[in-house]
């Protein structure tokens, strides 16, 4: 119990860690535009991490949990994961490199999970309780289809979105920034296209709500106020809210003079970076959730017939077995917390580097990159894939700065954090094995 006890509370300290690590992500823009000062900016955004609890599921968290297989590892390899994260996250954090938390997490608990195995099974074969011959390197959970045609998981899926979220980030981020500069001239085919996005975007948000009659536990009598306040539901009310908003300055945007349309923009910059900490709140506070569930579950299955507390009592969802999992709400609330708190305290050699370092960044394109990274992380959530949120952030940034010219990009910074980014599983994978059988000598 004590090294259960040691796991959660480092796990939190990673939260808190997360939080001012990664705090660039959604105040960058902002304070480089000068639309809010740096404190104004932490509380902003820590706010809207926080507020993300009541917004986003535990799909995120679950993936995270079944990084690798809980019945197959003990505490250990979590408490490695976990130190391991944190040592890389300070050490990027000083060099003011933004790097991603998620993936040094991942990779830690993947890391330490596979010297694990080694250690216990060396590198030959051996037989499981299923009577199969199994091998190290099948203790991560590496690729799993998903069900019903559901989006595959697994590290390897986590792995392609390292490449993919910058991209969608970048891509998104374009296309937007394209949209804002044809709403400007007056001209009425971009009005024609923004009006059909309109029709569009309400539709498909439509389509993708609860209705009353499937919501498990209504929060309200009426049906009305219990279908808007599903969590689910709220998510992609947010979406169409985002995209209603730009679509409403794009149908005026070329009636506007410079002094107005810039000071609508700094207005919308406010919506754009407390959307994008929403999703960073959801996305990255979960990762952590995970870890204490699986945390959890691996004390189980080590202490057969031991009974857990209520607060401790943590159920992994097994969609083959249709059990629905089970988490006391301490631990979103813990994780939210932390996560907006080390937001609070700041990251600001980082923030320098997303803000001015990779290129310059006015209203316009704070816009334009804060709204492509927070919907990449509301439909990657969505889809239960813990990406990167400095990936992300990082990539929708590039993806403005592409729409001036592709030398707007200072390319020589933009490869070293792809270098970092590429390196952070590999090495936090290391670390956390090194970690392990340290910790295995005195453990």
């Amino acid at each position: 119990m004590t090294i259960l006890i040691l796991i959660i509370v480092l796990a939190l300290i990673f939260d808190y860690i997360n939080g001012f690590h990664d705090a660039a992500n959604a105040i960058a823009t902002v304070v480089a535009t000068k639309v809010l000062t740096p404190f104004q900016a932490v509380v902003w955004a820590a706010f809207f991490n926080f507020l993300a609890y009541w917004v986003f599921g535990f799909g995120v968290a679950d993936t995270v949990a079944k990084t690798a297989h809980t019945m197959e590892i003990n505490l250990v390899v979590i408490l490695a994961g976990v130190i391991a994260a944190i040592c890389w996250n300070l050490l990027t954090w000083w060099l003011g490199i933004p790097s991603s938390s998620s993936h040094t997490l991942i990779g830690g608990f993947a890391g330490a999970a596979v010297a694990h195995a080694i250690a216990v099974h060396g590198f030959s074969g051996y037989i499981g309780e299923d009577g199969a011959t199994h091998y190290w390197y099948e203790i991560v959970s590496w690729y799993k289809a998903g069900k019903d045609g559901a989006m595959p998981s697994g590290v390897l899926i986590i792995i392609a979105f390292i490449v993919l979220a910058p991209l969608l980030g970048a891509l998104a981020s374009y296309l937007i920034s394209i949209w804002l500069l044809n709403a400007s001239r007056k001209t009425i085919g971009p009005k024609i296209f923004t009006a059909a996005l309109m029709i569009a975007t309400i539709v498909f948000v439509y389509y993708q709500m609860v209705p009353y009659e499937k919501i498990e536990k209504p929060r309200f009598d009426s049906h009305f106020w219990s279908v808007a306040f599903e969590a689910h539901n709220i998510k992609w009310f947010l979406v169409a809210f985002i995209i209603l908003t730009v679509s409403a300055f794009c149908l005026i945007f070329s009636s506007l003079n410079l002094h107005q349309a810039d000071a609508a923009l700094k207005k919308m910059q406010l919506l754009s970076s407390a959307a994008f900490s929403l999703g960073h709140g959801g996305n990255d506070s979960q990762k952590v959730m995970g870890i204490i569930a699986a945390a959890v579950a691996v004390y189980i299955n080590t202490n057969p017939g031991v009974h857990m507390d209520a607060w401790l009592d943590v159920v992994l969802p097994n969609d083959d077995l249709g059990i629905k999992g089970v988490m006391p709400s301490w631990i979103p609330l813990a994780c939210y917390s932390a996560i907006a708190a080390g937001t609070l305290s700041g990251g600001w050699k980082i923030v320098k580097t997303m803000g001015s370092k990779i290129t310059k960044v006015s209203s316009f394109e704070g816009v334009a990159a804060e709204t492509a990274g927070a919907l990449t992380l509301y439909f990657t959530e969505h889809l239960k894939i813990p990406v990167s949120t400095t990936h992300t952030i990082t990539g929708s940034i590039i993806g403005v700065g592409l729409t001036k010219r592709v030398s707007a990009v200072r390319w020589g910074v933009t490869v070293s954090l792809i270098w970092a980014w590429i390196l952070t599983i590999p090495i936090s994978a290391l670390l956390a094995g090194l970690v392990y059988f340290i910790l295995s000598v005195f453990i």
